[in-house]
This record gives structure tokens, C-alpha cells and sequence, in this order.
């Protein structure tokens, strides 16, 4: 009996994925996540998943953030994305921040079965008129990955709107916790970025940045 977990903050899409598992693993168990904090909380009840499919942009995941975070906190458990966007610079970079495999969304329940069913078996998956336009991740690309992946989801949602250019108090309004806590959560950025300031940290997210955030 496998174990799923669809994490998507679309309901149609999150229902037609239960759909395509349930008729060919009728006696699995799916979870289902609507955002990254809920996809964690699952996953640490839930150690023993034996698939994680991952939308690319629900809140909390946005800018590879999600793969990583998870890739970092649950190493053992293969990550599948799934996503409307279909660039090849993005499916690179997702495959080479450790996703077993990426699903776009165009594809017919036919073929996510036939990816689901080979990375149940172990292997990689990418739609196969992608497969030799795959690129490798820069070391430098992983290294920032590896610092990024040290920051909480909260942290990453504070440099998240320091990008935007928010200032302390709203941002402190917008997550409903006082401005002091919003200038800790900056401090412990920087920290842990190797930054000293706003512009720096700005610029490593950004070399994280996918060509579309709004992209479901």
C-alpha cells in the first residue's frame, strides 16, 4: 500500500490527481496540502510517504523554495513537481535541485500515471520531448540553494516581501507580528545568508527566481 501526498493549492487539479492515483492504487492513502507549512506539518507525521507531489507556486513554495525545503528536511522522500510551467530552464533547475521527477499539468491522466508508476519504480521522470534539452545547476546555483534551504518558511516569506520592497511595520501588519519580531527574523536572514544588508539578500533570491512566479 503506497502513500501519497498532493500538495496544491488548486482543488480541481489537487482532485483529478487523487483521481488518476485512486483508480490505479486503490488502497493507497492520499494526503492532501494546501500550502508549504501544511505539506511539512504532513510530512513530519508522515515520514514514510512514498511520494510527494508538489505544485512548483502554492504559497509558501514559490522560487524552487518548496523542493528545496523539503529535499533538505525529508532527503528519503522522492519529490515529484507539478506545474503548468513547462520551460525547460525551469524543469532543469527543479530536476537538478533534487525533484525525482516533473509533471507538467498539460499532461493527460494517462501519462501521470506513467510517470507516478515509474517513480514509485525508483527511476527519474521528465516528459520525454524534454529529456535531452536538460541542463545542469550551477555549483554556484546549489550552494545558494543550500544557504536559502537554512531559512524558515517564515524567514523566506519576510525576504519575500523585502524583495517587494515592504517596509519593517508592514510586513509586521501583513503576518500579524510586532515590527521587533520582523527586524529578528531580517537579522537571522542575513545571518544566515552571509548578508549585511536588504540589497544583498535581495539579490541571492533573486538569482532563485523562476522566469514566472504567478506560473500555478
Amino acid at each position: 500500500m503506497y502513500r501519497f501526498l498532493v500538495a496544491d493549492d488548486h482543488p480541481l487539479f489537487r482532485n483529478a490527481l487523487f483521481e488518476v492515483i485512486k483508480q490505479h492504487y486503490p488502497d493507497s492513502v492520499v494526503g492532501q496540502s494546501m500550502d508549504l507549512d501544511g505539506t511539512i506539518k504532513d510530512l513530519e507525521q508522515n515520514d514514510e510517504t512514498d511520494l510527494l507531489l508538489l505544485d512548483l507556486h502554492m504559497p509558501g513554495s514559490q522560487d524552487l523554495f518548496g523542493l528545496i525545503t523539503v529535499r533538505e528536511k525529508f532527503s528519503g522522500i522522492p519529490v515529484a513537481i507539478i506545474s503548468a510551467d513547462e520551460d525547460i530552464d525551469t524543469i532543469s533547475r527543479a530536476m537538478g535541485h533534487g525533484a525525482a521527477g516533473y509533471i507538467p499539468k498539460s499532461c493527460s491522466p494517462q501519462v501521470i500515471h506513467q510517470a507516478i508508476q515509474a517513480l514509485l519504480h525508483g527511476d527519474r521522470w521528465v516528459p520525454e520531448d524534454y529529456r535531452s534539452g536538460l541542463t545542469p545547476v550551477t555549483n554556484e546555483e546549489k550552494d545558494l540553494a543550500a544557504k536559502i534551504a537554512t531559512l524558515t518558511p517564515q524567514q523566506y516569506r519576510v525576504l519575500c516581501y523585502l524583495r517587494e520592497g515592504w517596509l519593517n511595520k508592514q510586513i509586521g501588519y501583513e503576518l500579524g507580528v510586532t515590527e521587533a519580531t520582523i527586524k529578528a527574523h531580517i537579522t537571522a536572514i542575513f545571518r544566515k545568508l552571509g548578508t549585511t544588508n536588504r540589497t544583498q539578500a535581495v539579490i541571492m533570491l533573486s538569482k532563485m527566481s523562476l522566469r514566472d512566479d504567478q506560473t500555478a
